[in-house]
């Protein structure tokens, strides 16, 4: 479900992950993985203590995504809120790195590139709309300080909810977008870049993700290159993270919709840290698609049709 640091890093997670459950079932080659929400799969326990569950998935185990039954959003219009998180927004390169996510968010919707999402549907094949709003942005200036567990950026975004600071919005996914000072203790830089998971505020089931910053913490990690397209390196690298995100929780919101049987990925994880042909920016750096007038470096994505690939663009 995130934009994943190099894939040396995505195997070791990986082990890791399966090694915690050896115990109780151990990982084999007709193993059924799930995502986790941090881009590495983890073994579906629920489904494989089940023999006749796990015979039927066993069968459909690929490497390509198939569905799964879940959850994927598909209204008109896939709304998204940003919440700037930490102080460093609105100081130095702040406001320039803003203007750079807000285009990103305004301009990806009826992209051929965004595009590439239409190719998914839900139980009653019903697709993805090649549609997204930026509904609304709030500051959060770091009440929660610069080292948020998973649970503390969960808060950040139901009392955003709660407060009335931002609209309850199930149709939505709402983004933490921390600044260079504000790091995510779970493995940010060191597992992961982002990832997306959901919650449940007042009834309704909630979108959110986090996308960190690696501007100054784990520039070459997390593709915070110089020079890059818009002299903002934190947020040109954080471009990319958004588009992962945004894309799987749109395909894979709860994740139990669209990934692989065979490794728990979903589309985004599946096109991590591939760009596809590039062009060269007047500075010198590297991009690969113009949206809003501005040039960014973003991963590809998993395209469904007319095969399972990735690509920058559909059709």
């Amino acid at each position: 479900m995130t934009l994943r640091l190099k894939l040396t890093l995505l195997a070791a997670s990986l082990a890791c992950a399966t090694a915690a459950h050896a115990g109780v079932i151990k990982e084999s080659k007709d193993s059924i993985f799930k995502p986790t929400g941090k881009g590495w799969g983890e073994l579906d326990l629920d489904s494989m203590s089940h023999p006749e569950k796990a015979a039927t998935l066993k069968a459909r185990r690929t490497s390509n995504l198939t569905y799964q039954g879940g959850p994927v959003m598909v209204a008109p219009t896939n709304n998204v809120y940003y919440i700037w998180y930490g102080s460093n927004w609105d100081t130095g390169n702040g406001p320039a790195s803003k203007s750079v996510l807000t285009t990103l968010a305004q301009s990806i919707g009826g992209s051929p590139y965004f595009n590439i999402n239409t190719t998914y549907y839900n139980g009653s094949n019903t697709h993805v709309s090649n549609s997204v709003k930026l509904a609304g942005s709030i500051t959060n200036s770091g009440t929660l300080g610069t080292q948020l567990t998973d649970a503390n950026i969960q808060t950040i975004v139901t009392n955003a909810i709660s407060s009335g600071a931002l609209p309850l919005d199930s149709n939505a996914v709402y983004f933490v977008m921390t600044d260079s000072a504000t790091t995510a203790t779970s493995g940010f830089c060191t597992q992961y870049c982002g990832w997306h998971t959901n919650t449940t505020v007042s009834g309704q089931n909630i979108k959110y993700a986090f996308v960190g910053n690696p501007e100054t913490q784990c520039p070459s990690a997390c593709g915070a290159n110089t020079p890059s397209p818009n002299n903002t390196p934190g947020a040109d690298a954080m471009a990319s993270i958004f588009a992962h995100e945004l894309e799987e929780a749109v395909t894979d919101p709860d994740g139990n919709a669209w990934y692989s049987l065979q490794s728990g990925m979903e589309n985004g994880d599946k096109c991590a840290w591939t760009f596809g042909t590039t062009s060269l920016a007047s500075n010198g750096a590297k991009y690969n698609v113009t949206l809003g007038g501005l040039k960014y470096l973003i991963q590809q994505n998993w395209t469904l049709l007319p095969s399972q690939a990735c690509t920058m663009q559909y059709p």
